[in-house]
């Protein structure tokens, strides 16, 4: 199968595909498949009836239909997994590498997920099911059981002669620099690639190795990356409460669960739960989106009774409608600003629930300069409009105390939500939205009511 970075002109092959599925062909949806991209094939596959999925995760090489799993959102991946026969999942699962296979079985159906392990080689299967007890986003969930290690009694010759040779398995250590072991199983040194061939073959690896750095299993994503900017290595090996070196976890994969991180904190900002894809089942998708939209009706039925209680102000100044959506948004997005500078600090562990406080102070300075510029500038535009200072002056105001508003909310509610257990990436921008949606609408609307004698 291609590279994703190889370019190739893209032809229509599901015609095709899907009459070697109806002939049962294996050789032609192979053929048809692997000089794909992965992510053209995946797509492929996707465009079919799931049913026809099936058949093709039956039929192709279990290695074609393991590139396929993997390329997938584990969401999806899992999804195709459980549809299969046991016997069948567990031969795909056996072709990938045991960080992808506890993503995978992490995602289905328990009752599924024991089925398929139980068909897997038992260590393997052990390896998955102790990956798959980690949280996601720490050094256990991210990392890989296979190490390429070594005793701290075996030679430099015995690691060059691992290196030179044809094992297939070679290929799931991923470039690892050889860890060396004591007889408790503790990482005790690392051994670069130049220091072996520049020793001697019956060298003892206790005489090349240097001290090596390691991450205990529970340290965070946020620490986890912090590690790789500052260090060049691949792979970090990972011990447990006893020092026991338990896996490798590799710079790719940090990466990867970075920048998943990213995109699954921007897709719940914009209500969109889970690894979404249109070639998932209508009623899913449908409920799911509809449980975040059902909740913003409320939440904009709540914003929208201020303005009912004030429908005489309203009345009487028309211009105060073309001002309240600029109100409303331009404070949404300072508290946007404020939501995201939080949800980066948490990631990063820079800051925890206990900061909240600390975090408001800081937010609320900001807030003042921000909010005095923006009442200013869309005050003299309220003036210069319509001739008259007091607009000016009740646009001005409502906008800069809003904004003061939008930015402690923002700063804060993460951290909140986060000390009571919610998830702030998908909670806080409804409820800064309604806030700022309804205070807005009040001060300009109160404001507008208190001085009337001078606006009409």
């Amino acid at each position: 199968m291609l590279d994703d970075n190889t370019i190739e002109v893209p032809r229509d092959i599901g015609p095709d595909l899907r009459t070697a599925i109806a002939a049962g062909d294996a050789e032609r949806i192979s053929a048809l498949l692997e000089p794909l991209p992965y992510s053209e094939a995946l797509r492929e596959l996707l465009a079919l009836s799931p049913e026809e999925r099936d058949d093709v995760l039956k039929l192709v090489p279990a290695e074609l239909a393991a590139d396929l799993i993997e390329e997938a959102p584990d969401e999806m991946a899992a999804e195709l997994v459980e549809r299969l026969e046991p016997e069948r999942a567990a031969e795909i699962l056996e072709e990938l590498d045991s960080d992808v296979q506890a993503d995978v079985i992490g995602e289905m159906d328990a009752a599924d997920a024991e089925a398929v392990l139980c068909e897997m080689d038992a260590e393997d299967a052990a390896d998955v099911r102790r990956l798959a007890a980690y949280e996601y986003d720490t050094a256990g969930g991210l990392m890989m059981a296979e190490v390429f290690q070594f005793a701290d009694k075996d030679t430099v010759g015995k690691v060059l002669r691992a290196l030179a040779s044809d094992d297939d398995d070679f290929e799931q250590y991923r470039g690892q620099h050889p860890y060396i072991v004591n007889e408790a199983g503790e990482p005790i040194g690392v051994v670069s690639l130049r220091s072996l061939l520049t020793a001697r073959r019956s060298a003892q690896l206790t005489e090349v190795m240097v001290a090596p750095i390691t991450v205990p299993v529970d340290m965070p994503l946020a620490q986890l990356e912090d590690i790789f900017e500052r260090h060049p290595f691949l792979g970090i090996p990972v011990i447990d409460a006893a020092g026991v070196l338990v896996g490798v976890v590799s710079r790719s994969a940090v990466a990867e669960a970075v920048l998943e991180r990213s995109e699954s904190e921007s897709l719940k900002r914009q209500g969109v739960v889970g690894d979404e894809l249109r070639s998932m089942p209508t009623w899913l998708r449908s409920r799911r989106r509809l449980a975040w939209l059902s909740a913003n009706i409320i939440l904009n039925i709540v914003a929208a009774s201020v303005i009912s209680v004030y429908e005489d102000t309203l009345s009487a100044v028309i211009a105060l409608a073309v001002f309240l959506p600029m109100v409303s948004d331009m404070s949404g997005c300072s508290g946007n600003q404020a939501v995201g500078v939080t949800m980066r600090e948490l990631s990063l562990g820079l800051v925890r629930p206990v900061d909240a406080f600390p975090v408001w102070l800081k937010e609320i300075s900001v807030g003042v300069i921000n909010g005095i510029a923006l009442g200013v500038l869309i005050g003299v535009v309220a003036w210069v409009w319509k001739d008259n200072p007091a607009l000016g002056l009740v646009i001005g105001a409502a906008l800069a105390l809003n904004t003061l508003l939008a930015v402690s909310i923002g700063g804060v509610v993460p951290l909140l939500l986060k000390r009571l257990g919610q998830d702030p990436a998908a909670a806080s921008g409804p409820l800064l939205t309604t806030v700022t949606d309804m205070a807005g609408f009040f001060f300009v609307l109160s404001f507008a009511t208190l001085m009337m004698p001078w606006l009409v």
